[in-house]
């Protein structure tokens, strides 16, 4: 965290990215507003009384409900466009809406048969995915699309049972995980089970969604107060309360004993509104910002997700002049309230108020606010910006549209008067993505990276202070076109300082739980101050049926964790249809990890799951 300014040339390249993420936001409500304008002046004029019920199918008016970030689709289409078609896809930003997935595979039947001409050995499996695809996005698209057809769906039932041996790694923030990417669910050495429904109704423009689940863990043991007094130690969190002598209750650290779970959770409830485009919706949300399959650097599925206000501009804006540079592009902006984040009262604060005091050692709950933009100039290339400011919390500044705009327009260094006070802009992190179709083994390998910086703009103004998530997707292996590999490193261990102690990354100086919601990273598995890497080859039975074998590495900085950590592991993966209304999803992960600091040895932990689902495909319309 940079406290005081040095009037370097820092304050301007951050300036220019600010304009550059601040621009199409704002180019992008003018537009809609001339939509707007349009819509009520002309619209009469413009469109035949016979053509309304295609009007009211578009997807700038008529509902249409997130995919969750975990369904099969992403990593189908994602191979679609590796192979070289449906060239209108922003992988960058999830979810996508199953509308706007539609419009991402118009064309596509079209170039499929266009390769069919000409031989192209990608046609067999673009042609399974496609019929995958547009089985189970086909009933949204067929009518009536009356504005004021009301329509009622159950999307899926599905029930997991996890039984896992061994002692199990639950925290992202400091030693690792076992189990990643899973909402943050609760699990434990034994069984474990997380039975769900997910739905939605909808009228018009306006939709309500929900996916919830009864879950189940069993109790653990969890870190010994030596331990989690180490950790406090290391994030500058106080361990003991003062007004009670005991230890405060911190979500990042999981310390024993760990009672059993049984409790109902909502993954996804949200109610949202079509607007020219645009999904505006209030409630718990998935999201994934990053073009990797492993994770996200600024969002992912680590952590249960937040309750937020959102904007979603789901399908690509062309602006004159602008996007004959950038091409079309899309954004995405949400504000909500974190969970988890411990109040800790600064006594010296309390004692002896003063500028060059912090008002806290760290604040409950602040908020969040994420926004990014991601620009399509080729066909081949993607490229986004984004920026996640954490903000306010209980006994540090309070959540007003005055501290949101200063957040939201902050750009330079913050000075400890400020940075201590209820004025301080907040923890701010910014990051950069890009996709590339390389140009020689085109159709065959993608290219992609994500990168996060803090207290900057933009990791290209800083890569030094980046952290990384390269990638490789080889789409299609010569001579068995059914077989994919993939491969993602990830650092989170900054070149410069090269040594910080796990206090930089994902965490602030005043907000010390950091990039977390309900003790979990919602960025990178990986961690504040790790190295690692993910590897998977996948053989398609079909467009959504497969056999995979993965790999995983991560090791934490011993500077970080006393004695560091490491953890590898192999996991297996088998995904059935049965009649197509039902799914079998079945994983078993062997990993070893040494934490020192924790336990002594190698440990060795098994987790085997087994997840059946029901896609019953039924709509009811009123």
């Amino acid at each position: 965290m940079k406290l005081i300014g040095n009037g370097s040339k820092a304050p301007v390249i951050q300036f220019a990215c600010a304009i550059v993420l601040a621009g199409p936001f704002h180019l992008g409500v003018l537009h809609l507003a001339a939509q707007q304008a349009a819509l009520a002046q002309g619209i009469q004029q413009t469109v035949p009384k016979s053509s309304s019920l295609a009007l009211d199918c578009e997807s700038s008016v008529m509902s249409s409900p997130y995919i969750p970030v975990d369904s099969w689709i992403y990593p189908a289409v994602m191979r679609l466009y590796a192979m070289g078609y449906a060239s209108n896809v922003y992988l960058g930003m999830r979810p996508w809406t199953r509308a706007s997935v539609s419009h991402m595979l118009e064309g596509t039947s079209a170039q499929i048969q266009d390769a069919d001409m000409y031989g192209d050995s990608t046609v067999g499996e673009a042609r399974a995915l496609y019929a995958a695809l547009e089985r189970e996005l086909h009933p949204d698209m067929q009518g009536p699309c009356r504005a004021d057809q009301g329509k009622l769906a159950i999307e899926s039932s599905y029930s997991e049972a996890r039984a896992i041996s061994g002692t199990p790694l639950r925290d992202s923030f400091h030693l690792g995980s076992s189990v990643i990417n899973d909402y943050g669910r609760p699990f434990e050495h034994g069984f474990n089970n997380y039975s769900g429904l997910s739905g939605y109704v909808s009228a018009g423009r306006y939709l309500i969604y929900a996916r919830g689940e009864f879950q189940a863990a069993s109790s653990g043991t969890g870190y010994p107060q030596t331990l989690a007094q180490t950790l406090s130690n290391i994030d500058l969190t106080a361990f003991l309360n003062p007004a009670t002598g005991l230890p405060y209750n911190q979500a990042t650290i999981p310390m024993g004993p760990i009672a059993s779970t049984t409790q109902g959770r909502f993954i996804e409830a949200y109610a949202s509104a079509q607007l020219f485009h645009h999904v505006i919706s209030i409630g718990k949300q998935d999201d994934w910002l990053g073009p990797g399959l492993g994770s996200g650097m600024a969002y992912s599925n680590n952590a249960e997700n937040i309750y937020s206000f959102r904007i979603n501009r789901i399908d690509p804006l062309n602006i004159p002049l602008l996007s004959r540079l950038t091409g079309p592009f899309r954004y995405d902006f949400l504000v909500g309230k974190l969970r988890g984040h411990t109040y800790m009262p600064n006594p010296a604060y309390v004692a002896n108020p003063s500028p060059n005091i912090p008002n806290v050692i760290n604040p409950g709950d602040p908020w969040v606010h994420v926004e990014k933009f991601s620009f399509k100039p080729t066909r081949d290339l993607e490229f986004g910006f984004e920026r996640t400011v954490i903000w306010g919390g209980q006994g540090h500044g309070p959540i007003t549209l005055h501290t949101f705009l200063k957040s939201f327009f902050s750009t330079n260094s913050t000075y400890p008067a400020v940075k201590f006070s209820a004025e301080d802009p907040g923890a701010r992190f910014g990051a950069f993505d890009f996709t590339y179709r390389l140009p020689f083994p085109r159709n065959w390998l993608t290219l992609y990276t994500d990168m996060e910086a803090h207290d900057t703009p933009s990791p290209i103004a800083k890569p030094l202070h980046g952290t990384f998530r390269p990638g490789l997707y080889l789409s299609h292996v010569p001579g068995i076109p059914k077989l994919d590999v993939r491969v993602e490193g990830v650092d989170t261990d900054s070149s410069y300082p090269s040594s910080i102690g796990g206090r930089y990354q994902y965490w602030e100086v005043i907000q010390k739980q950091g990039y977390t919601n309900q003790g979990q990273l919602f960025g990178d598995w990986i961690g504040r101050e790790d190295k690692g890497g993910q590897a998977w080859i996948t053989y398609h039975l079909s467009g959504n049926e497969w056999i995979q074998a993965g790999l995983r590495n991560q090791k934490a900085s011993k500077d970080f964790i006393p004695g560091g950590t490491t953890l590898n592991d192999i996991n297996f993966q088998v995904v059935k249809r049965i009649g197509g209304e039902f799914e079998v999803n079945g994983n078993f992960t062997y990993e070893r990890y040494k934490a020192p600091t924790y336990l002594p040895g190698a440990q060795t932990v098994t987790t085997t799951s087994i997840q059946l689902t029901w896609f019953p495909n039924r709509r009811v319309s009123f």
